[in-house]
């Protein structure tokens, strides 16, 4: 199993009590802002929007809080201006790291992305250096029990699916971003119980590391979640199943 794909796991259970403690809901609030202001508030034309929603609904955010971000970014309501930027670096271990950021402070963001890579022995790079060894996949889960593959398969590839993966107890279906709406739609109808539905950076390739490495590294990958500008941390590593088991 692919280290990057099991994080992204730990990273969802633990979504519950972000979002009580606020951060997740205000991460998740810029992202529908944004997606609205940037190509309309009709998720029904804007699958960018239609995506973000889905993200809040998942993480339980009241309809009511989706509708003003909406407005706000559609300009019907008075908001803040946020701005997109990334910034990719290298972590322990020669981990490739791009980080997408949401902000209304470009000089704030960037200064504490730079103090989190330098503080957890990482360093940042020239735009560029590692955004290639990343590609923007739509991605579904569904747990495995229950479901026979073939089934899954067949409903997937119709609607544009390019491949279904098993990680851990869960399939990882992955698709083209433009494609996530219509495989969603399609393994809903179907009856599949879908757990998530998001587009992400899948590393064409992994890093392996070691168990030392692999703790400084999601040090640093939890230090950048953790900052309000940063939406989203994305990493090639490759962590043994053990050491990641413990982290779950």
């Amino acid at each position: 199993m692919s280290g990057h794909s099991k994080w992204a796991t730990i990273k969802r259970k633990k979504g519950a009590k972000d979002a009580a403690r606020g951060k997740l809901f205000g991460k998740l609030i810029r992202y529908v802002e944004v997606a609205a202001r940037e190509s309309g508030g009709d998720p029904d034309t804007n699958p960018s929007l239609a995506t973000a929603i889905a993200k809040a609904r998942a993480a339980s955010m009241p309809m009511e809080n989706i509708t003003r971000a909406i407005k706000r970014g559609t300009g019907e309501l008075e908001g803040v201006q946020y701005e997109e930027s990334s910034y990719e670096g290298y972590g322990p271990g020669g981990v490739a790291i791009y980080v997408i950021v949401l902000t209304d402070n470009r000089n704030r963001a960037a200064s504490d992305v730079r103090s989190a890579f330098q503080k957890n022995n990482g360093s940042l790079g020239e735009p560029g250096s590692v955004a290639w060894k990343f590609e923007m996949k739509g991605v579904l889960t569904i747990p495995l029990e229950g479901i026979e593959e073939d089934d899954l398969l067949e409903t997937v590839l119709d609607a544009g699916a390019e491949d279904v993966l098993t990680e851990g107890d869960l399939y990882e279906v992955r698709c083209e971003p433009s494609d996530l709406r219509a495989v969603l739609s399609a393994a809903t109808e179907a009856g599949f119980p879908v757990e998530s539905s998001d587009t992400t950076m899948i590393p064409q390739q992994t890093t392996p590391v070691n168990e030392k490495t692999a703790l400084t590294v999601l040090r640093l990958v939890e230090t950048l979640e953790d900052l309000d500008d940063v939406q989203d941390v994305y990493a090639d590593f490759d962590i043994p199943e053990e050491v990641m088991a413990q982290l779950s």
